[in-house]
């Protein structure tokens, strides 16, 4: 197989344009799989009649190499009822992988090195430079809250979505950035907290 991280998914054209006006919103993902390349295979996989399937716009390693998989003005598939206003950028984290949906699963305990943070702080500063629209940024645990039966207990009901997860440090990232947090775990402190 050829590396194809740097390049746009081959499914990238047959995603629905938009403005690049239409965009007010930034959601934080984690990838929640072992790897960067196991995550490009899953944003390959065709899920939709047209041809698509779910993808970040952006992914950032833990290595803190940035790859932009969808271009700004499509509308990706990443965040339920939020993907034509938003962008999506998925960092490379194992979150509960490989049991995502296990009762005994949902501590997620893997950190986000330092330099994939700077990198994602970059990109963050980047977009807002580009896009004179965006104006908020949330976490995907915040948007989708959707709960499913655990796969090992069918009685117990636990989040879909959790990334990017407790371990994301909102706090350094938002001393850094205007964008108004608009998640559960905004703060006051944070520059961009909405004052």
């Amino acid at each position: 197989m050829t590396d194809n991280l740097n390049t746009l998914l081959p499914y990238n054209h047959k995603l629905a344009n938009r403005s690049i006006n239409d965009i007010q919103m930034l959601v934080i993902h984690c990838t929640e799989l072992p790897d960067i390349k196991t995550a490009r295979t899953y944003g390959e996989k065709v899920h939709y009649n047209s041809g698509t399937g779910n993808s970040g716009h952006y992914y950032i390693t833990k290595q803190a190499k940035t790859y932009q998989w969808v271009e700004n003005n499509r509308i990706a598939h990443h965040v339920k009822d939020h993907n034509s206003n938003s962008i999506g950028i998925e960092l490379d984290n194992q979150g509960r992988y490989p049991h995502w949906h296990m009762t005994n699963q949902q501590i997620m305990h893997d950190k986000y090195p330092q330099a994939q943070i700077e990198a994602l702080v970059t990109l963050i500063l980047k977009l807002q430079q580009q896009i004179p629209t965006l104006k908020y940024i949330t976490g995907h645990e915040d948007l989708d809250t959707r709960l499913i039966k655990s796969e090992n207990d069918p009685e117990v009901y636990i989040r879909r979505k959790m990334d990017p997860g407790k371990l994301f440090p909102w706090e350094t990232v938002m001393q850094q950035i205007t964008l108004i947090n608009i998640g559960s775990l905004a703060t006051q402190v944070a520059k961009g907290s909405g004052k």
